[in-house]
């Protein structure tokens, strides 16, 4: 089969992409923007790929347009597949319909942690001889690719074949309102948090609470629900109705089957029902920092649980997890200043994000944090965050905030303004230049640069890499 996939260079539809390749499916694809790294990848498969979204591509006749969520009424080729009548279909509606039918699917949600626990858990299934399939919404460093069809764990008909999927609520797709996640079935599955995000489809918490509700509803009688303890909006959810075997992960041992207890270096001992039964020791080198991983790694292995990998296994799995890249990824480091890139963009993932580095580097005079911050998300872009970021902040030595002034990520409120409770520590700028000229002259060995955005960010991080090491050479000349 011939599938055309509309929107195909982001990670998503980027990795539908590849996993229809693997399926033997021929398989195109067109975006607006098409280039590296996601268009090199697609292309090593041997997938061609289109810039723009021109109607002339209805001349590739193939059996199925498959469109992601980026399109839109008004799309040129959209319009031309609709008033030829050709046949469409939802990304996740075709993955559903497609290669997770009849899979053991693992799923898991939430507003925060998915791509890092997603890939966890695929991990630890991974290194205990599962060989699932997945795919995940970044590129996770301990494979080479961000998706795969995975295979059966035998050669026996009846052999599982796990499928692990980090399960979005955003919408399907322009004619499907429903949250992706709605179309996977999954027979375990992981509630990470929950809270009020995506302010461009979702008009309040609780209209998440009943798309999340929606993917209770579709976990089996012997499936299992694993459910962060600590979220009021999640036992809202589960007191709507639960027909699943429900197990609870947290840090109260009181209110949860799963939870944990501190080691060093933000290492772990697995608790389950008070009893130690694992130890989580990270790599060095791994990037798993804070709270908010530890919890992550928890209901991983809650999950790996229900699919017969021991909590002891899934700890030694995980004791070889590599972060997803844009994770606290290390960038670089020079003349004694070390630049991370991370994704965070929501007020609670900034917190977990600086907080996760306060703890690993320490409260040492000498030991700055400098969080440079882009909102840039749709929630953030229409300022209903932006209340919570002084506090999402307070733990960073010193804040440098970007807005853009014009363009489509234009903020429609007041950076400055904003940050202002924050007093002498905060900048704000809405020109790129400034901004890292500003964080160029205050840096100072001993410093943590962390860059958090969603999106690109201008290559900030690469940029400062770049002009600290110029000044190091100037240094050393002189």
């Amino acid at each position: 089969m011939h599938l055309h996939i509309l929107g195909i260079c982001g990670t998503f539809m980027g990795g539908i992409a590849a996993i229809a390749r693997q399926a033997g499916h021929k398989v195109t694809g067109c975006d607006a923007n098409v280039y590296p790294p996601m268009s090199t990848q697609l292309e090593a498969q041997g997938i061609e790929l289109i810039e723009g979204f021109s109607p002339e591509q209805i001349s590739l006749k193939p059996d199925l347009f498959i469109i992601g969520n980026v399109v839109s009424r008004g799309n040129p080729l959209m319009e031309a597949i609709l008033d030829q009548g050709l046949p469409y279909q939802s990304g996740p509606q075709w993955l559903g319909e497609q290669v997770l039918q009849g899979k053991h699917v693992l799923a898991v949600a939430g507003t925060h942690g998915k791509t890092t626990t997603t890939a966890m858990l695929t991990w630890i299934l991974q290194a205990n001889g599962l060989e699932p399939g997945y795919l995940i919404g970044g590129v996770p460093n301990n494979f080479d690719v961000s998706a795969r069809l995975g295979q059966k764990t035998g050669p026996n008909t009846n052999d599982p074949h796990y499928f692990v999927i980090e399960a979005d609520e955003y919408d399907t797709a322009f004619f499907d309102k429903r949250s992706k996640f709605v179309h996977y079935r999954p027979r375990t599955a992981i509630l990470n948090n929950l809270e009020f995000d995506h302010a461009d489809i979702f008009a309040d918490i609780t209209a998440i609470e009943t798309q999340f509700h929606h993917l209770v509803r579709t976990v089996p009688s012997n499936g299992c629900l694993v459910v962060n303890s600590a979220e009021d909006s999640l036992d809202r959810v589960i007191k709507r109705g639960c027909w699943s075997t429900l197990e609870k992960f947290g840090l109260n041992p009181k209110q949860s089957d799963w939870s944990l207890q501190d080691t060093a270096h933000d290492g772990f001992k697995v608790l389950f029902q008070t009893k130690e039964v694992a130890e989580v020791v990270w790599d060095e080198d791994a990037s798993v920092t804070g709270r908010h991983n530890q919890l992550n790694a928890l209901a991983a292995i809650a999950a790996a649980n229900h699919v017969g990998v021991s909590p002891e296994n899934a700890a030694k799995a995980l004791g070889t997890f590599k972060n997803v890249k844009r994770r606290m990824e290390v960038i670089g480091r020079v003349n004694g200043i070390t630049i991370y890139d991370d994704f965070a963009h929501h007020p609670t993932a900034i917190t977990t994000t600086v907080d996760g580095l306060r703890r690993k580097v320490g409260r040492n005079p000498g030991t700055r944090i400098l969080a440079v911050l882009e909102p840039r998300s749709n929630t953030m872009k229409l300022g209903v965050m932006k209340s919570q970021l002084p506090d999402s902040l307070q733990d960073a030595d010193l804040v440098f905030g970007y807005g853009s002034a014009s363009g489509k990520d234009a903020l429609g409120w007041d950076l400055k303004e904003s940050l202002a409770p924050l007093g002498a520590k905060a900048q704000a700028f809405d020109d790129l230049d400034k901004l890292i000229a500003a964080v160029k002259k205050e840096a100072k060995p001993g410093d943590h640069i962390l860059v958090m955005s969603n999106g690109g960010f201008g290559g900030v991080h690469r940029k400062l890499l770049g002009l600290l090491q110029q000044q190091k050479i100037f240094f050393s000349n002189h």
